[in-house]
């Protein structure tokens, strides 16, 4: 005779299932911020969680994909705000501010530059390098919807293109004052000015002095 479940019983089991999956990924970010992305085993995270590591595989492949996914809910809130903000803004300064107002909210600073940073400067692998591809993509996207002629096309080639470029030196500035920050020691980090420190990094590409350091 073949089981078949009722359909209340197959609701509480996806609901515990997505209350596990829930429960992993909060524990996961709380410690990725806390210790540190490579600092932070599977281990870690499964206890925090209060389940077994044969558990969190059942949910997840592998630690990066934790990462991955906490990264990748950022980007659409990233785009959104870059693309309301004031018209008369140029492209860069839209993703400068943004960033700014991003990282003053609490839920998400961890996620973009400051703390103990999980994503990595320079993408390892092929699910790092596809997201740094995704958040490229959105920004540029975002810019596009930005644009102040009334009759610009935003499927221009020219007008892509330029979004395209803007983009990827403006997440190129992100991930370089990440590098910096990171390099910094740890007690150091806690004097730098975040707003200032992000704004003196895009005004070095702003600027175009690119001299000799």
């Amino acid at each position: 005779m073949v089981n078949v479940d009722r359909p209340e019983e197959s609701g509480r089991r996806e609901q515990n299932k997505q209350r596990t999956r829930d429960a992993l990924l909060r524990s996961a970010a709380r410690l990725f911020q806390d210790k540190g992305y490579e600092e932070t085993t599977v281990r870690d995270i499964a206890q925090d969680a209060g389940v077994g590591e044969r558990t969190f595989f059942r949910y997840f492949p592998a630690k990066e994909s934790l990462l991955l996914h906490q990264m990748r809910d950022r980007i659409p809130l990233l785009a959104d705000e870059i693309a309301v903000r004031p018209a008369d803004e140029p492209p860069l300064l839209a993703l400068r501010n943004t960033v700014i107002e991003l990282i003053g909210r609490d839920d998400i600073r961890a996620s973009f530059l400051v703390g103990r940073q999980p994503m990595p400067v320079t993408p390892k692998t092929l699910g790092e390098r596809f997201l740094l591809f995704e958040v490229e993509e959105a920004v540029a996207a975002a810019f596009l919807t930005r644009a102040t002629a009334p009759d610009a096309d935003p499927q221009d080639p020219e007008h892509q293109l330029r979004a395209s470029i803007l983009a990827r030196a403006g997440v190129g500035v992100l991930r370089a004052l990440r590098l910096a920050y990171t390099q910094l020691p740890e007690p150091a980090r806690q004097d730098v000015d975040m707003t200032a420190y992000i704004h003196a990094g895009f005004e070095t590409l702003l600027a175009g002095d690119w001299g000799s350091p």
